[in-house]
């Protein structure tokens, strides 16, 4: 009968037109990558040290509500090592174009090469987003038409949430009434159907537009794989910049992002990102002789000879062991020193003290040398790969920059602490101008070396004296220079920076050197190589 009291625990199928009760909407998530609270707070910090974040943050705030969100996602697709998509569906609506956006990220075919250089690397991570901003700032405009449908599915949807929260109430009041036997009078139940009627459009509504919204394509796919390109070159050529001056990945974990920023700033700034390039060269010619390099070990084979170091024994000789009774022929051959051994032949170092790299930096040295590239660039290029030299030795680096007698600059680098970049920097940069006195760096050096002597014993230190200058010393300074030479067993090796004579027989500072040889050698590095090989 029309309005009968119902149960409303009856089935549907049994009440009528009874509504089911509506379940509670899903939590909507406003991420569209999957992300832990560590990832967050990795996020946060990094956003706290940079204005440059900050600045696009607000430049983006203008196109797009949800700005601190997409670059959050950004961020973490660059910095997580396996990014996660969250499933559209999933998605607050108000967040769908952000999900659409870094979608396009991931399925771009450049993101794996930019992945490369960003994951686990919150610096870099940030590098990658400032790349993308112009690209995110044109999508983001090109995104207005879906981000309007969005605001509608969203509308929409919480005009549906209203409606079912009214079944709800409606349904909670038809069970207030309902009778001891559970059923409910007729007019509740009527009440109950017309609040469900009414709100059907609302629910039928949001749950198309949802689907359109999630079905819409994202604009701007190409822009964002341009934007990868981009990201990825500026990812790729800071950490090349960092690698030239020899800042390595474990060093730039430990910075602090402001300091990485800043020491970022000044390599890519001025004529220090014209060095890069030369400054990496030095540095694989020195870490190529490195590997050759062999101190108290065997080196390359050259034979068979007789011996007991049983660490050259050949494998013939070792099969005795293998037979009880042939052991004894071992130990009698072991004892006389007549055992088959490979014959090597090592190269030695002999350096032990300080490495000192003397650096002309008088005017001339702004002139260019080979290459087009100035004198300067290739002294300090030189200095920087013996700093690395010295500190794979566990050798102390001292860097003296000279010019006019009055002009000295000291800077040390000792073995047992780590090589502040900063300060390499500033070493690189620092320029005295003026003329050229050879007497005050070399006495400054020589000094460095008797006071290392006096507290360490050390000796047998390694000057190298790199200069586009040749200039008188006087015959008592010469005198003392020999005696200290003699003393403290140090080595003088000379290399003249684009000027010819420096290096000529006959010079002042042939008469110096122990070995002199002319910038131009470096240009090959086979000529050149030795320098490195012995120091």
């Amino acid at each position: 009968m029309d309005g009968a009291p119902t149960r409303p625990d009856e089935p549907p199928e049994r009440a009528g037109q009874w509504p089911a009760p509506t379940a509670a909407p899903a939590a909507r998530h406003t991420g569209a990558l999957v992300a832990d609270r560590l990832d967050r707070l990795t996020w946060r910090d990094t956003y706290e040290q940079s204005p440059a974040l900050r600045e696009l943050a607000e430049e983006l705030a203008g196109l797009h509500e949800h700005t601190a969100d997409l670059l959050t996602d950004v961020f973490l697709a660059a910095y997580k090592v396996r990014p996660r998509l969250r499933e559209a569906a999933g998605m607050d609506p108000s967040r769908l174009v952000n999900h659409r956006v870094v979608g396009a990220l991931l399925q771009s075919p450049h993101f794996a090469e930019l992945h490369r250089e960003t994951a686990g690397d919150a610096y870099a991570a940030a590098v990658a987003v400032l790349a993308q901003g112009s690209t995110l700032r044109r999508m983001l405009d090109d995104t207005r038409p879906a981000r309007d449908r969005d605001e509608r599915a969203e509308r929409a949807r919480r005009s549906a949430e209203d409606a079912a929260d009214a079944v709800a109430e409606t349904l909670r009041e038809a069970a207030g009434e309902a009778g001891e036997d559970g059923t409910v009078p007729g007019p509740a139940a009527d009440a109950v159907r017309r609040t469900d009627a009414s709100v059907r459009p609302a629910t039928e509504q949001a749950g198309s537009q949802a689907r359109q919204a999630l079905a819409a394509a994202v604009p701007g796919a190409g822009a964002a794989r341009g934007a990868l390109v981009r990201s990825t070159a500026a990812a790729g050529e800071e950490s090349a910049l960092m690698r030239a001056w020899g800042v390595g990945s474990g060093e730039l974990e430990r910075m602090a992002f402001d300091e990485r920023a800043r020491l970022a700033e000044r390599l890519r700034g001025g004529r220090l990102a014209q060095w890069a390039e030369l400054i990496g060269r030095f540095r694989q010619m020195a870490e190529g002789e490195r590997a050759r390099k062999v101190e108290n070990a065997t080196g390359e084979l050259i034979g068979v000879t007789l011996g007991d170091d049983l660490s050259r024994v050949v494998p013939s000789e070792l099969a005795l062991l293998g037979l009880p009774e042939l052991r004894a022929v071992f130990a009698a051959r072991y004892a006389a020193g007549e055992l088959m051994l490979y014959d090597r032949r090592g190269e030695h170092t002999t350096g032990r003290g300080a490495v000192i790299a003397c650096v002309d930096t008088s005017h001339s040295m702004y002139e260019a040398g080979p290459g087009g590239i100035t004198r300067e660039a290739w002294a300090k290029a030189c200095a920087l790969a013996l700093l690395d030299q010295a500190r794979h030795a566990g050798r102390d680096f001292v860097g003296i920059l000279f010019s006019a007698a009055d002009r000295l600059r000291v800077f040390r680098f000792p073995a047992d602490r780590p090589a502040d970049p900063a300060r390499t920097v500033d070493f690189a940069e620092t320029f005295l101008g003026g003329g050229t006195s050879y007497q005050r760096p070399l006495s400054a050096a020589s000094e460095l070396l008797e006071e290392e002597f006096n507290d360490t014993a050390r000796t047998r230190g390694d000057i190298v004296m790199l200069t586009d200058d040749d200039c008188g010393v006087t015959p008592e300074w010469m005198r003392d220079w020999n005696d200290a030479k003699r003393r403290l067993g140090f080595r003088v090796f000379g290399v003249g920076i684009g000027a010819p004579r420096v290096a000529a027989a006959g010079s002042v500072i042939e008469a110096l050197c122990d070995n002199l040889r002319s910038v131009e050698d470096f240009t090959d590095v086979h000529a050149a190589a030795d320098l490195f090989r012995v120091i």
